[in-house]
């Protein structure tokens, strides 16, 4: 269907005003008496060259400013090797919540969540080359040499226990 001059100005002042390509198909009914399909709007929008405004995104709701941590004195890490050799018990010594995901994430072999001691969560997965990630829900944040032997024994545990070892 074609559309006078001012119909296609009026087209374009609405898409310039922020309508929809909906509000458009609406308008044109309700202003003009012409009925389009959606696809038809599409194809006159790109017709007369006018383009449709993107709605801007919802902004998320701004956490909570958490203070820095304090500047490391020395990397725990640095020289530190995590064996499987640790003492039996020392998983329930610490107060670190394990649990394997139901429905495993896309790209891993097996997942979950963890608590470590102090309260700070994190998702963990290994994939389907065996290796190892952990993504904590505080950025830059590292467990603890303790937390993490229990994390590890808990896990090779817990892995076991569902038949992954």
């Amino acid at each position: 269907m074609e559309l006078t001059e001012q119909q296609r100005q009026s087209v374009t002042e609405w898409l310039a005003a922020g309508a929809s390509l909906s509000d458009v198909q609406k308008n044109l009914k309700n202003e003009f008496g012409i009925t389009l399909t959606y696809m038809d709007v599409r194809l006159l929008v790109l017709e007369i060259g006018a383009t449709v405004q993107d709605k801007p995104e919802p902004k998320p709701a701004e956490p909570k400013p958490q203070p820095p941590p304090p500047p490391p004195e020395d990397d725990p890490y640095a020289d530190e090797a995590f064996d499987d050799a640790a003492a039996p018990g020392d998983a329930q010594t610490s107060k670190l919540s394990l649990s394997l995901d139901r429905v495993v994430r896309p790209g891993a072999m097996v997942s979950g969540d963890v608590t470590f001691s102090d309260g700070t969560k994190a998702r963990w997965l290994i994939d389907q080359y065996g290796c190892f990630g952990l993504e904590p829900e505080t950025p830059g944040y590292r467990p603890s040499p303790a937390d993490m032997q229990a994390f590890q024994n808990t896990l090779r545990d817990e892995l076991r226990r569902h038949g992954y070892a």
